[in-house]
């Protein structure tokens, strides 16, 4: 799919991938989009994550449905065909896999899972609209060789190369696997979320071929500096946890894993909803649109329980 990347300016409130210096700055929109709405969270859990942007859930999937999801993992990634639709991404060395994208299209199992009251909810309720699956995905860290993701905000790849306007986006780690402190787990700055950071280089043609295995990464990561002074003043947070735990994370969450070179795989299946409101469009700063299989441009509504409102 080809885009024409917006004129500087052009109602962009989120500048970014601008040569030269830019600073950091305050987030535009909120994270709870409405406090009041009904869901499954307490005012409590609501009030947590709008305050570091982030929120843990100890099962949220049963043992059956981990399981459910590994097998189905392992068929995707013993598909030789998918390889060449570029949804497999292999890890930066060319031995083994590191993602697998759009799994929910690719398998019942997970489109089941994804659509479920239990996951979808949550987003319903913090976005405050209806939402759509804008991305999912299986990252997989093989035992010793699974490569790392270094920090990043998210919605900074999705505004500049998708085209999201707004950080009304979340998204939901959950563990297929146990996710320990020596596997490489999900590391957040708590409350970094409010801080939007832009990066200084422009974003090269085709950029995702490199960016998604980690290499080459002159736009995509957020500046070292700033990292170290949002760490320094707001802290570190590792998530682990057994497989069924579950992470949900705002869009604007500075995030980054380090590497497993443990005898223990960590596999996750990351889930991205976005609201029926903040649809995506034309990219900000890139040359032309990413893949439907890394942003969709389907914005058909995860249904909703009727007992929320549907």
């Amino acid at each position: 799919m080809t885009a024409t990347v917006r004129s500087p300016g052009a109602g962009d409130l989120y500048p970014t991938r601008v040569p030269g210096s830019a600073a950091p700055f305050r987030r535009r929109h909120p994270v709870v989009w409405h406090k009041a709405a009904e869901g499954p969270l307490s005012s409590g859990q609501l009030d947590a994550y709008d305050r570091d942007g982030c929120l843990t859930f100890d099962a949220l999937l049963s043992a059956e449905e981990t399981a459910a999801c590994l097998e189905e993992t392992a068929r995707l990634t013993a598909d030789r065909s998918l390889r060449d639709s570029g949804r497999v991404v292999p890890e930066p060395d060319g031995n083994g896999i590191r993602s697998v994208f759009e799994v929910h299209a690719l398998s019942g199992t997970f489109r089941e899972i994804v659509h479920s009251d239990g996951l979808a909810g949550i987003a319903h309720q913090i976005l405050g609209s209806d939402v759509y699956v804008h991305q999912t995905k299986v990252n997989l860290k093989s035992a010793f060789d699974g490569s790392g993701f270094g920090w990043h905000s998210d919605f900074e790849t999705w505004h500049s190369e998708d085209g999201m306007p707004a950080p009304r986006a979340l998204s939901l780690s959950i563990a297929l696997t146990e996710n320990a402190p020596y596997n490489g787990p999900l590391m957040i700055i708590p409350g970094a979320h409010r801080t939007f950071v832009p990066s200084t280089a422009e974003t090269p043609p085709d950029y995702h071929h490199t960016s998604l295995q980690g290499k080459n990464l002159p736009a995509g990561p957020a500046n070292r500096a700033v990292v170290t002074a949002l760490a320094r003043e707001l802290g570190m947070r590792q998530f682990t946890g057994p497989a069924g735990s579950v992470v949900a994370f705002d869009s604007n969450s500075l995030h980054a894993s380090a590497p497993n070179v443990s005898p223990f795989p960590r596999t996750n299946l990351f889930v991205v909803y976005n609201s029926v409101e903040n649809t995506i469009g034309t990219p900000y700063a890139a040359p032309r649109a990413r893949p439907t299989y890394l942003a969709s441009r389907t914005f058909t509504p995860v249904p909703r329980p009727a007992h929320y409102g549907g």
